[in-house]
């Protein structure tokens, strides 16, 4: 149970690891790989940045503009990092930088954050997402003491939906045609996660490996 008088803070924003993934706090020195990795085509999809699959490629075969230029994303990297509202880490596995996780828009006072979570194709498929969500979910609620955590993900993500779902979020709600692509519109949906419940899931995981004592 959180001290509830306590003010929560992303201020202090830790590397945290399990020996395989390893989450290390974003700056203006990782803006290069977050920026070449950020020309992935399913990740300007999948992120809604993009309204037609064939930008998304233009993109990712450098024929095409994609968002701010290296020095504009090192300034961006450099504020967030002084952020006391925004935790933002990079991910790495095997010492490669492979996507992006960060908790963002703290509500002090209801203790509760968005989250917000890619990986480019390298990073993908093989476990990496669940670990990192992991690290931080644990972080948020346990360390930080938060409520809630909520996120957003697009309908034509069905893997990622998966992969909340199966950490304990729950479907809040859906935001209707809420990104254009390709010419249809796709709906948006809200997740959120409590604090209770993320403990109540990681007590029976952790009963379940357990060795028996009989």
């Amino acid at each position: 149970m959180p001290d509830l008088q306590s003010v929560p803070s992303l201020a202090d924003v830790p590397e945290l690891g399990d020996g395989v993934v390893t989450l290390r706090p974003a700056d203006a020195r990782h803006a290069p790989a977050l920026g070449a990795l950020l020309r992935d085509a399913d990740v300007q999809v999948l992120t809604g940045s993009v309204h037609s699959t064939a930008q998304a490629a233009a993109i990712a075969r450098g024929e095409a503009h994609a968002g701010p230029t290296p020095e504009r994303l090192a300034e961006i990297y450099a504020g967030w990092a002084a952020d006391e509202d925004r935790a933002v880490w990079t991910v790495e596995a095997e010492g490669a930088v492979l996507g992006e996780i960060l908790l963002l828009d703290l509500d002090p006072g209801n203790r509760a954050c968005g989250l917000r979570l890619w990986l480019a194709g390298a990073g993908r498929d093989r476990g990496v997402g669940t670990r990192a969500l992991t690290l931080v979910l644990e972080h948020a609620f346990t360390t930080v003491g938060l409520h809630r955590v909520g996120l957003e993900v697009y309908d034509h993500n069905p893997r990622a939906r998966h992969v909340y779902a199966r950490l304990g979020f729950v479907h809040e709600g859906t935001l209707r045609q809420a990104l254009l692509l390709d010419g249809e519109w796709i709906d948006c949906h809200v997740m959120g996660l409590l604090a209770h419940e993320w403990h109540a899931r990681r007590a029976a995981s952790s009963g379940a490996a357990a060795p028996s004592s009989d």
